[in-house]
């Protein structure tokens, strides 16, 4: 089963589940959208914990699915799915170990709150394969100084848990031993309150921002599907990384 969910007293549990990497496949992406859907309509929901089986959070989505002409429906689909978490009306804790990278990092992100590991890593490297991460070129600047958004994307370089936190993308780091316990336990502590006054209290947190992160969103994606698949990088960076030589970029 690509994704777990559970619902218990006040507490919505959303769990990828294809370790080792959870590889984000447009069959888990539907998956996903379908339960955050039906999640987002219990009454009895107070917090959603985001979080994946195995050693690693989530390497990113399936490098395949981003070439002609399966990234035509893939990229918006997968857009959808971060606006989906950005937009749902309760409180989202991602819980992260190990690596989460690429639309992994992206779907992290989106949540109101990341717990992580201390051995956690993080990082957006799409740049090395020619192409560009939408969903993070649009919150990461609403989430971080833009300086960091722009080092984290320019550079495809991966951040420690520690440096996350230090960039304010993170909320909080502790022992991987203690990283399940320490989620529940504040789950726990937003459980106890209204949903209503949670629901409220999310969109007065938001404001306006969220129909700006929404609307970038859609803007990266239809430059993503417009303009970047359009160039001769794109196309030679993913075959590269798929065929693992180097690439061969243009002068274009």
């Amino acid at each position: 089963m690509a994704i777990q969910t559970s619902v218990e007293n006040g507490l919505g549990r959303l769990v990828l589940n294809q370790p080792p990497l959870n590889i984000l496949t447009r069959d888990l992406l539907a998956k996903l959208r379908g339960e955050l859907e039906r999640l987002a309509a219990e009454p009895s929901l107070r917090v959603l914990l985001l979080s994946a089986e195995g050693k690693h959070f989530s390497a990113g989505a399936d490098v395949g699915e981003h070439l002609p002409p399966t990234y035509e429906e893939m990229i918006p689909e997968f857009v959808d799915t971060i606006a989906a978490i950005d937009a749902f009306p309760l409180p989202v804790l991602a819980v992260v170990q190990g690596r989460c990278l690429g639309g992994g990092f992206e779907l992290a992100m989106a949540a109101d709150v990341i717990i992580a590991g201390e051995g956690a890593s993080f990082g957006q490297p799409e740049i090395l394969l020619g192409v560009l991460p939408p969903a993070a070129c649009a919150l990461l600047p609403d989430i971080c100084p833009p300086g960091v958004a722009a080092q984290i994307v320019f550079t495809g370089d991966p951040l420690s848990a520690g440096d996350a936190l230090r960039a304010g993308i993170v909320t909080r780091v502790v022992p991987d031993t203690e990283l399940e316990t320490v989620s529940l336990e504040l789950a726990g502590r937003i459980t106890r309150h209204s949903a209503a006054a949670l629901r409220l209290a999310k969109r007065m947190l938001r404001g306006g921002r969220q129909d700006a992160r929404a609307a970038a969103l859609s803007r990266a994606g239809a430059i993503y599907l417009g303009e970047l698949m359009k160039t001769k990088d794109a196309l030679e960076g993913l075959n590269a990384f798929l065929e693992k030589r180097q690439p061969t970029w243009s002068h274009e």
